[in-house]
């Protein structure tokens, strides 16, 4: 039995010949399970070649498929086609407005992951040579582990700068993706930054930035929940400025 339909996929593609947002419908026949990931690589591949997205493994795993589907910031590859007509008779796909835009869907990451790497994430050892020749495991209690395993599971998709209201309203902000690594690499044991990561975001521009809007969370594939992250990193920049260990500059992060 034959369960595929004919569907209306409306690319919002932002055109760089006119610098403007430019509409195209395409009709197309899909099957049941296919995702909206699926019906773009069907009109790339059968219908118009010039459409630009990204996409990688097709899994929800890299995130390179972010994009707004029907008004609200997800991936591709993880939104059924048939479940989306459920209430609607087409599907609306457009590019992320939180990060600059390149062609059509493809969205321009350099100032996302500068954000990123602001906040230095990576484990930093006070002992260069133990850092990279480690001579043992550093093990972790359960308990330990627990505390930041969460927030390990970024994807740095960038959903969750697109649907912040900071992000798109503050462009010094640096953002929850960038301020959830920066609370993972707080909590894990292995890392002896200490206090300096919270003295790195404790402003405006990081932690304190944030209005708590819960967005970032809702729409985060991976269920990371930043803005959890982030009000954890203000909790821990309180506390240990209430016990006088966010004074020292010295104690600030040596860049690379």
């Amino acid at each position: 039995m034959d369960e595929s339909k004919h569907v209306k996929i409306v690319i919002r593609g932002f055109d760089t010949k006119i610098r403007q947002f430019r509409s195209r419908l395409y009709e197309i026949k899909e099957r049941k399970f296919a995702s909206v990931l699926d019906a773009l690589i069907h009109i790339k591949e059968k219908r118009d070649a010039t459409v630009s997205f990204r996409y990688s493994c097709r899994m929800g795993i890299c995130g390179s498929c972010a994009m707004v589907i029907n008004g609200k910031p997800r991936l591709a590859c993880e939104t059924n086609v048939f479940k989306e007509l459920e209430s609607r008779d087409s599907i609306v796909v457009a590019p992320m407005e939180g990060h600059p835009i390149l062609k059509d869907l493809v969205n321009d990451f350099d100032d996302f992951f500068e954000d990123h790497k602001s906040v230095k994430p990576w484990l930093f050892r006070k002992d260069k040579k133990e850092k990279f020749a480690a001579k043992k495991e550093y093990k972790q209690s359960e308990k330990e582990r627990d505390g930041f395993l969460t927030f390990s599971e970024c994807i740095k998709c960038g959903l969750c700068y697109d649907a912040c209201p900071v992000v798109n309203t503050n462009r010094d902000f640096i953002g929850p993706q960038a301020l959830s690594q920066a609370y993972r690499y707080y909590k894990d044991s292995r890392d002896q930054a200490g206090q300096s990561r919270l003295i790195e975001v404790d402003s405006l521009k990081g932690a304190w930035g944030c209005e708590f809007s819960g967005s970032c969370s809702k729409v985060c594939p991976k269920g990371v929940d930043p803005a959890l992250a982030i009000q954890s990193l203000k909790f821990e920049i309180i506390k240990n400025g209430f016990l006088g260990k966010l004074n020292k500059p010295e104690q600030r992060i040596k860049k690379k």
